[in-house]
């Protein structure tokens, strides 16, 4: 017979033993269960095991897709950096010199050639170049259209939106900025050229406005963060013109008289034969597009932010320098014109083997441009005949020296 003491004394180890095994009894039934839940409902719980994939693999998507795209949130304590400044590309310095270069009297110290003369019954059109040494070709324009008012002229030509839907060769137009202190609005455009790559230009201009409701315009190229160079297009990198809108004395019409100088990286000979040739084709479809040009279109312009709602006032001291109406002088009497080009048809005479070559290049351009009368062809056509004459010209000079 065992004593109490030697009971008691054994008991601990035995409920510890029990406590051990109740806890290996009551896990084995667990994974038995659980086995059996698997055996007994096995699509159950490959249902379950595609949901959690499903659920971890949109998880993985997601953080792939959006983590990197999404922005990271700005630093409250570091504001957005401020716009650049933009107020000193144009001054009233830029202001003066345009008015100095519309006076008649400027104008008249400089060799113009006539380039183009066209008028209908609502609009006439003019224009002249002169060459600088180590400069672009300069023009200088004068637009005259019957029974418009210089206000709405001058919303239509500076109504860039506008100009996207009746200009072909406008592809793009984006506004960058407006320095609201000064007016000074900059933005971009991509013109389409024939035969050649587009051309893309960064620029800023802006408006003045002297008494009787004439407005002056001074443009430049410039660079802008907003607009980095894109391989795709030409970046034209010189650029300057300027431009007064104002009503014609004694007529119910306005006009607008352009100068104007870029270097687009043209054939200088080419770019002029094109200006030549398709101005007054533009300037016709200009004068269209201003009769459809309405006031909803004028309200819209009148509610954004650019240099015409921001335009600032002609200085006193500027206004005493405005030009006094007159036509483009001519620098040479009619009789001297005569004899001048008589002179150069003359020295221009082309030879026999110049006209033999020219005809086969003439036939070749002929053939690849038929069917196809665009303005491309045409200037290629006129190009080649000028180069041509100038050949003949070189080739024939000998021959007058030896005779």
């Amino acid at each position: 017979m065992t004593s109490p003491s030697s009971s008691s004394s054994s008991s601990p180890g035995v409920f510890v033993d029990l406590g051990i095994w109740t806890r290996i009894f009551h896990r084995d039934r667990i994974f038995a269960s659980s086995h059996d839940l698997w055996r007994h409902n096995p699509s159950g719980g490959w249902a379950t095991l595609l949901a959690l994939s499903l659920i971890l693999l949109w998880k993985l998507l997601h953080y792939l897709l959006f983590s990197r795209s999404s922005p990271k949130p700005l630093n409250p304590l570091r504001p957005p950096p401020p716009p650049p400044k933009v107020d000193w590309l144009i001054t009233e310095d830029d202001l003066k010199n345009l008015i100095l270069s519309l006076d008649d009297k400027s104008i008249e110290k400089e060799k113009w050639d006539d380039v183009i003369e066209k008028r209908s019954p609502t609009i006439s059109y003019k224009a002249k170049c002169c060459k600088h040494k180590d400069e672009p070709w300069k023009y200088l324009s004068v637009t005259e259209f019957a029974n418009y008012d210089t206000d709405v002229l001058r919303d239509f030509y500076m109504d860039n939106e506008y100009r996207m839907q009746w200009d072909r060769t406008v592809v793009e137009h984006v506004q960058l900025q407006v320095d609201e202190a000064t007016g000074t609005e900059t933005g971009r455009t991509v013109k389409k050229m024939p035969l050649l790559t587009a051309r893309e230009y960064v620029l800023a201009w802006r408006l003045w406005e002297g008494k009787d409701k004439t407005y002056y315009c001074v443009t430049k190229d410039c660079e802008h963060p907003m607009a980095p160079r894109n391989k795709k297009y030409v970046r034209v990198g010189f650029y300057k013109s300027g431009w007064r809108i104002r009503k014609v004395p004694g007529k119910n019409a306005s006009e607008i008289k352009l100068i104007y100088q870029e270097d687009s990286g043209m054939n200088v000979e080419m770019a002029k034969l094109a200006f030549a040739k398709g101005v007054w084709g533009y300037i016709c479809k200009m004068e269209s597009a201003l009769q459809k040009y309405s006031a909803a279109n004028r309200l819209q312009l009148s509610k954004s932010l650019n240099a015409i709602t921001l335009a600032q006032k002609v200085p006193a001291e500027l206004e005493t320098m405005a030009d006094t109406p007159s036509a483009i002088p001519s620098t040479a009497t009619p009789q001297e014109t005569q004899i001048v080009t008589r002179e150069k048809r003359l020295l221009k005479k082309p030879s026999r083997q110049a006209v033999a070559k020219g005809l086969l290049l003439l036939g070749g351009v002929i053939c690849l441009s038929r069917g196809h009368s665009t303005l491309g062809a045409k200037v290629a056509m006129a190009y080649l005949l000028t180069k041509l004459k100038k050949r003949s010209a070189c080739s024939a000079k000998p021959s007058e020296k030896q005779s």
